[in-house]
Protein backbone atom coordinates (compact mmCIF):
# COMPACT_ATOMS: atom_id res chain seq x y z
CA UNK A 1 0.00 0.00 0.00
CA UNK A 2 0.93 3.60 -1.23
CA UNK A 3 2.73 5.96 2.00
CA UNK A 4 1.54 9.49 2.58
CA UNK A 5 3.54 11.95 4.15
CA UNK A 6 2.58 15.60 3.97
CA UNK A 7 3.86 18.81 5.71
CA UNK A 8 1.03 21.57 6.14
CA UNK A 9 3.99 23.77 8.05
CA UNK A 10 6.33 26.57 7.02
CA UNK A 11 5.19 26.16 3.56
CA UNK A 12 6.80 29.09 2.96
CA UNK A 13 10.15 28.78 4.05
CA UNK A 14 10.62 25.83 0.76
CA UNK A 15 7.36 26.92 -1.93
CA UNK A 16 8.43 29.68 -4.28
CA UNK A 17 6.01 32.41 -3.73
CA UNK A 18 7.33 35.53 -5.64
CA UNK A 19 5.70 38.78 -4.55
CA UNK A 20 4.94 39.75 -7.81
CA UNK A 21 4.62 37.71 -10.79
CA UNK A 22 4.33 40.89 -13.78
CA UNK A 23 1.73 40.89 -16.81
CA UNK A 24 -0.45 37.46 -17.10
CA UNK A 25 -2.01 36.51 -19.75
CA UNK A 26 -2.20 32.79 -18.55
CA UNK A 27 -2.11 31.82 -15.81
CA UNK A 28 0.00 29.27 -13.89
CA UNK A 29 -0.30 27.73 -10.55
CA UNK A 30 3.03 28.06 -9.72
CA UNK A 31 4.82 24.62 -10.30
CA UNK A 32 5.49 21.63 -8.23
CA UNK A 33 9.08 20.79 -7.64
CA UNK A 34 10.59 17.41 -7.09
CA UNK A 35 12.07 16.58 -3.76
CA UNK A 36 15.35 14.99 -4.24
CA UNK A 37 15.75 11.19 -3.45
CA UNK A 38 18.28 8.11 -3.58
CA UNK A 39 16.51 5.52 -6.35
CA UNK A 40 19.14 3.18 -6.99
CA UNK A 41 19.06 1.50 -3.55
CA UNK A 42 15.89 1.01 -2.90
CA UNK A 43 15.36 -0.35 -6.77
CA UNK A 44 18.61 -2.88 -6.93
CA UNK A 45 16.82 -5.84 -5.66
CA UNK A 46 14.05 -5.30 -9.00
CA UNK A 47 15.71 -3.52 -11.68
CA UNK A 48 19.31 -3.92 -13.52
CA UNK A 49 21.82 -1.60 -11.67
CA UNK A 50 22.18 -0.07 -14.86
CA UNK A 51 18.85 0.50 -15.14
CA UNK A 52 18.28 2.16 -11.74
CA UNK A 53 20.86 4.18 -12.05
CA UNK A 54 19.34 4.99 -14.97
CA UNK A 55 16.49 6.34 -13.56
CA UNK A 56 18.39 8.28 -10.87
CA UNK A 57 20.51 10.25 -12.65
CA UNK A 58 17.08 11.45 -14.89
CA UNK A 59 15.26 12.38 -11.88
CA UNK A 60 18.10 13.88 -10.42
CA UNK A 61 18.42 15.86 -13.68
CA UNK A 62 14.57 16.88 -13.57
CA UNK A 63 15.07 17.96 -10.00
CA UNK A 64 17.69 20.49 -10.63
CA UNK A 65 15.84 22.19 -13.80
CA UNK A 66 12.62 22.24 -12.37
CA UNK A 67 14.00 23.90 -9.26
CA UNK A 68 15.48 26.75 -11.75
CA UNK A 69 12.47 26.81 -13.97
CA UNK A 70 10.11 27.21 -11.05
CA UNK A 71 11.26 30.88 -10.72
CA UNK A 72 11.05 31.40 -14.91
CA UNK A 73 7.13 30.25 -14.96
CA UNK A 74 5.72 33.31 -12.75
CA UNK A 75 8.79 35.74 -14.46
CA UNK A 76 8.12 34.88 -18.00
CA UNK A 77 9.85 37.97 -19.43
CA UNK A 78 12.88 37.00 -16.66
CA UNK A 79 14.10 33.60 -17.85
CA UNK A 80 16.98 31.94 -16.49
CA UNK A 81 19.56 29.54 -17.80
CA UNK A 82 21.97 27.31 -15.88
CA UNK A 83 24.69 24.69 -17.42
CA UNK A 84 21.74 21.98 -17.15
CA UNK A 85 19.73 24.06 -19.02
CA UNK A 86 16.83 25.66 -17.62
CA UNK A 87 14.07 26.38 -20.55
CA UNK A 88 11.29 24.97 -20.84
CA UNK A 89 12.08 23.13 -23.48
CA UNK A 90 14.94 21.68 -21.99
CA UNK A 91 12.65 20.73 -18.83
CA UNK A 92 10.13 18.93 -21.36
CA UNK A 93 12.43 16.79 -23.00
CA UNK A 94 13.92 15.74 -19.75
CA UNK A 95 10.64 14.58 -18.56
CA UNK A 96 9.80 12.67 -22.21
CA UNK A 97 13.09 10.79 -21.77
CA UNK A 98 12.47 9.78 -18.06
CA UNK A 99 8.45 8.82 -18.31
CA UNK A 100 9.36 5.75 -20.88
CA UNK A 101 11.98 4.43 -17.73
CA UNK A 102 9.20 5.29 -15.20
CA UNK A 103 6.78 3.13 -16.39
CA UNK A 104 9.17 0.39 -16.42
CA UNK A 105 8.54 0.25 -12.52
CA UNK A 106 4.64 0.13 -13.29
CA UNK A 107 4.77 -2.29 -16.46
CA UNK A 108 2.36 -5.59 -16.65
CA UNK A 109 4.09 -7.89 -13.71
CA UNK A 110 6.48 -5.52 -11.92
CA UNK A 111 5.96 -5.67 -8.23
CA UNK A 112 7.47 -1.97 -7.83
CA UNK A 113 4.84 0.46 -7.84
CA UNK A 114 4.55 0.86 -4.40
CA UNK A 115 8.53 0.65 -3.74
CA UNK A 116 9.30 3.92 -4.24
CA UNK A 117 8.15 6.87 -1.88
CA UNK A 118 8.28 9.89 -4.42
CA UNK A 119 8.14 13.52 -3.08
CA UNK A 120 7.22 16.74 -4.49
CA UNK A 121 6.59 20.29 -3.48
CA UNK A 122 3.12 21.33 -3.63
CA UNK A 123 1.81 25.26 -5.06
CA UNK A 124 -2.03 24.70 -3.99
CA UNK A 125 -2.12 22.30 -1.19
CA UNK A 126 -2.00 23.21 2.38
CA UNK A 127 0.53 21.06 2.92
CA UNK A 128 3.97 21.70 1.60
CA UNK A 129 4.81 18.75 -0.23
CA UNK A 130 3.14 15.52 -0.58
CA UNK A 131 5.41 12.19 -0.53
CA UNK A 132 3.28 9.00 -1.81
CA UNK A 133 4.91 5.46 -2.41
CA UNK A 134 3.34 5.36 -5.83
CA UNK A 135 5.11 5.23 -9.65
CA UNK A 136 1.46 5.76 -10.85
CA UNK A 137 2.09 9.63 -8.74
CA UNK A 138 5.30 9.87 -9.92
CA UNK A 139 3.13 9.80 -12.99
CA UNK A 140 0.74 12.25 -12.54
CA UNK A 141 3.38 14.59 -11.63
CA UNK A 142 5.11 14.10 -14.23
CA UNK A 143 2.32 14.97 -16.55
CA UNK A 144 0.89 17.82 -14.54
CA UNK A 145 4.40 19.60 -14.87
CA UNK A 146 4.85 18.63 -18.44
CA UNK A 147 0.86 20.75 -18.95
CA UNK A 148 2.47 23.52 -16.73
CA UNK A 149 5.13 24.16 -19.39
CA UNK A 150 3.50 24.40 -21.70
CA UNK A 151 0.64 26.52 -20.17
CA UNK A 152 4.23 28.76 -19.20
CA UNK A 153 5.01 28.61 -22.95
CA UNK A 154 1.47 30.00 -24.32
CA UNK A 155 2.02 33.13 -21.82
CA UNK A 156 5.13 33.53 -22.91
CA UNK A 157 3.73 33.89 -26.70
CA UNK A 158 0.45 36.07 -25.85
CA UNK A 159 2.12 38.52 -23.97
CA UNK A 160 2.47 41.80 -26.20
CA UNK A 161 6.18 42.44 -27.03
CA UNK A 162 7.26 45.94 -28.70
CA UNK A 163 8.64 45.88 -32.32
CA UNK A 164 12.07 46.58 -33.86
CA UNK A 165 10.54 49.34 -34.85
CA UNK A 166 9.17 50.33 -32.09
CA UNK A 167 5.46 50.60 -32.85
CA UNK A 168 3.02 49.94 -29.78
CA UNK A 169 3.12 45.97 -28.07
CA UNK A 170 1.08 43.34 -29.68
CA UNK A 171 1.32 39.82 -30.31
CA UNK A 172 1.76 38.71 -33.90
CA UNK A 173 -0.11 36.22 -35.70
CA UNK A 174 1.90 33.47 -35.58
CA UNK A 175 2.20 33.64 -32.22
CA UNK A 176 -1.39 33.41 -31.22
CA UNK A 177 -1.72 30.60 -33.82
CA UNK A 178 1.13 28.60 -32.46
CA UNK A 179 -0.35 29.13 -28.74
CA UNK A 180 -3.44 27.14 -29.98
CA UNK A 181 -1.46 24.82 -30.16
CA UNK A 182 0.46 24.72 -27.07
CA UNK A 183 -3.12 24.56 -25.44
CA UNK A 184 -3.90 21.65 -26.98
CA UNK A 185 -0.98 19.69 -25.89
CA UNK A 186 -1.43 21.03 -22.57
CA UNK A 187 -4.93 19.78 -22.13
CA UNK A 188 -4.22 16.83 -24.35
CA UNK A 189 -1.30 16.11 -20.95
CA UNK A 190 -4.21 16.56 -18.74
CA UNK A 191 -6.55 14.31 -20.13
CA UNK A 192 -4.42 11.65 -20.56
CA UNK A 193 -3.86 11.75 -16.69
CA UNK A 194 -7.52 12.39 -15.66
CA UNK A 195 -8.27 9.12 -18.01
CA UNK A 196 -5.48 6.76 -17.63
CA UNK A 197 -3.55 8.02 -14.64
CA UNK A 198 -5.77 8.48 -12.27
CA UNK A 199 -8.25 5.43 -12.71
CA UNK A 200 -4.58 3.40 -12.08
CA UNK A 201 -4.32 4.57 -8.09
CA UNK A 202 -4.95 3.22 -5.52
CA UNK A 203 -8.26 4.51 -3.73
CA UNK A 204 -5.60 5.56 -0.87
CA UNK A 205 -3.27 6.78 -3.04
CA UNK A 206 -5.98 9.04 -4.50
CA UNK A 207 -6.93 10.00 -0.94
CA UNK A 208 -3.48 11.21 -0.30
CA UNK A 209 -2.90 13.67 -3.57
CA UNK A 210 -2.76 17.09 -2.92
CA UNK A 211 -4.89 19.48 -4.40
CA UNK A 212 -2.66 20.31 -7.01
CA UNK A 213 -3.63 17.35 -8.30
CA UNK A 214 -7.03 16.68 -7.38
CA UNK A 215 -9.20 15.23 -10.31
CA UNK A 216 -11.64 18.88 -10.12
CA UNK A 217 -7.86 20.95 -10.34
CA UNK A 218 -6.80 18.72 -13.31
CA UNK A 219 -10.16 19.09 -15.07
CA UNK A 220 -10.59 23.05 -14.20
CA UNK A 221 -6.65 23.74 -15.64
CA UNK A 222 -7.74 21.17 -18.73
CA UNK A 223 -11.02 23.48 -19.66
CA UNK A 224 -9.41 26.44 -18.81
CA UNK A 225 -6.56 25.23 -21.72
CA UNK A 226 -9.02 24.73 -24.65
CA UNK A 227 -11.11 28.07 -23.11
CA UNK A 228 -7.86 30.39 -24.07
CA UNK A 229 -7.27 28.50 -26.72
CA UNK A 230 -11.13 29.06 -28.09
CA UNK A 231 -10.38 32.91 -27.03
CA UNK A 232 -7.19 33.13 -29.10
CA UNK A 233 -9.53 31.84 -32.20
CA UNK A 234 -12.17 34.10 -31.64
CA UNK A 235 -9.83 37.13 -31.58
CA UNK A 236 -8.27 36.00 -34.74
CA UNK A 237 -11.85 35.82 -36.32
CA UNK A 238 -12.46 39.14 -35.52
CA UNK A 239 -9.29 40.43 -36.78
CA UNK A 240 -10.81 38.64 -40.18
CA UNK A 241 -13.62 40.29 -42.32
CA UNK A 242 -14.42 36.83 -43.79
CA UNK A 243 -15.42 35.73 -40.38
CA UNK A 244 -19.71 36.16 -39.81
CA UNK A 245 -21.50 37.06 -36.47
CA UNK A 246 -22.47 32.91 -36.46
CA UNK A 247 -18.92 32.22 -36.37
CA UNK A 248 -18.09 34.63 -33.52
CA UNK A 249 -20.87 33.87 -31.39
CA UNK A 250 -20.19 30.28 -31.29
CA UNK A 251 -16.97 30.73 -30.72
CA UNK A 252 -17.57 32.87 -27.89
CA UNK A 253 -20.34 30.30 -26.86
CA UNK A 254 -18.14 27.63 -26.87
CA UNK A 255 -15.63 29.54 -24.75
CA UNK A 256 -18.32 29.97 -22.03
CA UNK A 257 -19.06 26.34 -21.87
CA UNK A 258 -14.72 25.70 -21.03
CA UNK A 259 -14.94 28.19 -18.38
CA UNK A 260 -18.16 27.07 -16.71
CA UNK A 261 -16.64 23.66 -16.34
CA UNK A 262 -13.64 25.14 -15.05
CA UNK A 263 -15.34 27.01 -12.71
CA UNK A 264 -17.80 24.39 -11.52
CA UNK A 265 -14.73 22.04 -11.17
CA UNK A 266 -13.35 24.05 -8.60
CA UNK A 267 -16.11 25.45 -6.84
CA UNK A 268 -16.24 23.18 -3.50
CA UNK A 269 -12.17 22.08 -3.84
CA UNK A 270 -9.93 23.35 -0.33
CA UNK A 271 -7.29 25.92 -2.15
CA UNK A 272 -4.98 27.84 0.20
CA UNK A 273 -4.58 31.64 -0.40
CA UNK A 274 -1.83 32.56 -2.61
CA UNK A 275 -1.53 30.63 -5.63
CA UNK A 276 -5.43 28.64 -4.81
CA UNK A 277 -7.31 31.95 -4.61
CA UNK A 278 -5.49 33.14 -7.16
CA UNK A 279 -5.91 30.83 -10.05
CA UNK A 280 -9.81 30.57 -8.74
CA UNK A 281 -9.93 34.15 -9.41
CA UNK A 282 -8.58 33.82 -12.60
CA UNK A 283 -11.15 31.40 -13.99
CA UNK A 284 -13.88 32.97 -12.50
CA UNK A 285 -12.78 35.98 -14.23
CA UNK A 286 -12.34 35.02 -17.80
CA UNK A 287 -15.64 32.86 -17.39
CA UNK A 288 -17.45 36.06 -16.25
CA UNK A 289 -15.61 37.81 -19.85
CA UNK A 290 -16.76 34.63 -21.77
CA UNK A 291 -20.26 35.43 -21.04
CA UNK A 292 -20.21 38.71 -22.16
CA UNK A 293 -18.70 38.12 -25.43
CA UNK A 294 -21.24 35.34 -25.88
CA UNK A 295 -24.04 38.20 -24.88
CA UNK A 296 -22.42 40.45 -26.91
CA UNK A 297 -23.12 38.61 -30.49
CA UNK A 298 -25.82 36.89 -29.11
CA UNK A 299 -27.46 40.20 -29.30
CA UNK A 300 -26.02 41.79 -32.60
CA UNK A 301 -27.63 38.34 -34.32
CA UNK A 302 -30.66 39.13 -32.49
CA UNK A 303 -31.14 42.58 -33.55
CA UNK A 304 -31.07 41.28 -37.56
CA UNK A 305 -34.43 40.16 -36.68
CA UNK A 306 -37.36 41.60 -38.04
CA UNK A 307 -39.47 41.43 -35.06
CA UNK A 308 -40.14 43.88 -32.00
CA UNK A 309 -39.39 41.28 -29.57
CA UNK A 310 -36.13 40.20 -31.51
CA UNK A 311 -35.34 43.68 -31.07
CA UNK A 312 -35.99 43.58 -27.33
CA UNK A 313 -34.49 40.62 -26.76
CA UNK A 314 -31.43 41.78 -28.71
CA UNK A 315 -31.62 44.70 -26.08
CA UNK A 316 -31.25 42.96 -23.07
CA UNK A 317 -28.62 40.46 -24.41
CA UNK A 318 -26.27 43.48 -25.35
CA UNK A 319 -26.90 45.49 -21.70
CA UNK A 320 -26.12 41.68 -19.85
CA UNK A 321 -23.29 41.93 -22.43
CA UNK A 322 -22.34 45.55 -20.67
CA UNK A 323 -23.32 44.25 -16.74
CA UNK A 324 -21.03 41.06 -17.40
CA UNK A 325 -17.91 43.52 -18.78
CA UNK A 326 -18.02 45.54 -15.76
CA UNK A 327 -18.64 42.78 -13.43
CA UNK A 328 -15.51 41.03 -15.37
CA UNK A 329 -13.20 44.29 -14.49
CA UNK A 330 -13.82 43.89 -11.04
CA UNK A 331 -12.92 40.46 -11.11
CA UNK A 332 -9.90 41.26 -12.88
CA UNK A 333 -8.95 43.55 -10.57
CA UNK A 334 -9.37 41.16 -7.34
CA UNK A 335 -7.14 38.91 -9.38
CA UNK A 336 -3.72 40.80 -10.27
CA UNK A 337 -4.35 42.60 -6.29
CA UNK A 338 -4.59 38.59 -4.91
CA UNK A 339 -1.24 37.89 -3.70
CA UNK A 340 1.61 37.29 -5.46
CA UNK A 341 0.30 40.46 -7.05
CA UNK A 342 0.22 40.65 -11.17
CA UNK A 343 -1.16 42.95 -14.11
CA UNK A 344 -2.81 42.51 -17.02
CA UNK A 345 -0.54 43.23 -20.49
CA UNK A 346 -1.47 45.59 -22.74
CA UNK A 347 -5.11 45.00 -24.10
CA UNK A 348 -5.00 42.80 -27.02
CA UNK A 349 -7.05 39.97 -28.65
CA UNK A 350 -10.44 39.66 -28.50
CA UNK A 351 -11.44 41.39 -25.11
CA UNK A 352 -9.71 44.35 -26.74
CA UNK A 353 -11.80 44.78 -29.51
CA UNK A 354 -15.02 43.93 -26.80
CA UNK A 355 -13.81 46.40 -24.57
CA UNK A 356 -14.51 49.36 -27.08
CA UNK A 357 -17.61 47.62 -28.61
CA UNK A 358 -19.64 46.36 -25.96
CA UNK A 359 -20.46 49.37 -24.40
CA UNK A 360 -21.48 51.65 -27.32
CA UNK A 361 -23.39 49.06 -29.16
CA UNK A 362 -25.61 48.60 -25.87
CA UNK A 363 -26.52 51.94 -25.66
CA UNK A 364 -26.71 52.64 -29.24
CA UNK A 365 -29.15 49.63 -30.08
CA UNK A 366 -31.03 51.03 -26.45
CA UNK A 367 -31.79 54.38 -27.98
CA UNK A 368 -32.73 53.09 -31.52
CA UNK A 369 -35.29 50.52 -30.53
CA UNK A 370 -36.46 53.05 -27.81
CA UNK A 371 -36.80 55.58 -30.25
CA UNK A 372 -38.72 52.25 -32.81
CA UNK A 373 -41.21 50.90 -29.81
CA UNK A 374 -43.05 53.64 -28.35
CA UNK A 375 -44.00 50.85 -25.57
CA UNK A 376 -40.72 50.96 -24.04
CA UNK A 377 -41.88 49.98 -20.29
CA UNK A 378 -41.98 46.54 -22.04
CA UNK A 379 -39.10 44.84 -20.76
CA UNK A 380 -37.73 41.65 -22.00
CA UNK A 381 -35.76 39.22 -19.98
CA UNK A 382 -31.85 38.25 -21.16
CA UNK A 383 -32.68 35.57 -23.57
CA UNK A 384 -30.54 31.72 -22.77
CA UNK A 385 -27.59 31.37 -24.96
CA UNK A 386 -27.15 28.89 -27.76
CA UNK A 387 -25.93 25.74 -26.72
CA UNK A 388 -22.84 24.86 -28.81
CA UNK A 389 -20.64 21.51 -28.52
CA UNK A 390 -17.02 22.45 -28.56
CA UNK A 391 -15.55 21.67 -31.35
CA UNK A 392 -11.89 22.06 -29.85
CA UNK A 393 -10.57 18.80 -28.42
CA UNK A 394 -7.40 18.01 -26.58
CA UNK A 395 -4.55 16.92 -28.58
CA UNK A 396 -4.32 13.43 -28.04
CA UNK A 397 -1.07 12.19 -25.77
CA UNK A 398 -0.49 8.84 -24.84
CA UNK A 399 1.76 7.49 -21.90
CA UNK A 400 4.93 6.38 -24.00
CA UNK A 401 6.01 2.85 -24.52
CA UNK A 402 8.33 1.16 -21.85
CA UNK A 403 12.12 1.65 -22.56
CA UNK A 404 13.48 -1.20 -23.65
CA UNK A 405 16.04 -1.54 -20.62
CA UNK A 406 13.05 -1.15 -18.26
CA UNK A 407 10.88 -3.53 -20.36
CA UNK A 408 13.93 -6.33 -20.13
CA UNK A 409 14.50 -5.36 -16.18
Amino acid sequence: MGCLNSKPNDAGAIRRRPGNIGEVAVFIPGLRVPESLELSQPLSDGLPRRLAERLAALRSRIVVMSAHEALSVTRPRKRTFTQHGSSSADLLQALEEYLPVLLGLVKEGSNLEDKIQFSWMNQEDDAEETALASSWYEVLSVLHMMAMLRLSQANALLLPKTSLEGYHAKVSEDNKRASVEIFLKASGFLECAIQHVLPRMSPENRKGLPVDLSEGVLKAICMQALGQAIDVQLGLAIDSPKATLAVKRRLACEMVKCWQQAHESMADLPLIDSWGEKHRLFVKWKYVEAKAAAYYYHGLILDEGNREKSHRMAVAALQSAEELLKESKDVAEAFHAAPPVSRSPPACGSMKYLHDKIQKDSSCKARINKDLYSNDSIHEAVPALPDFAVALKPEEYRLPAVSVDAANG
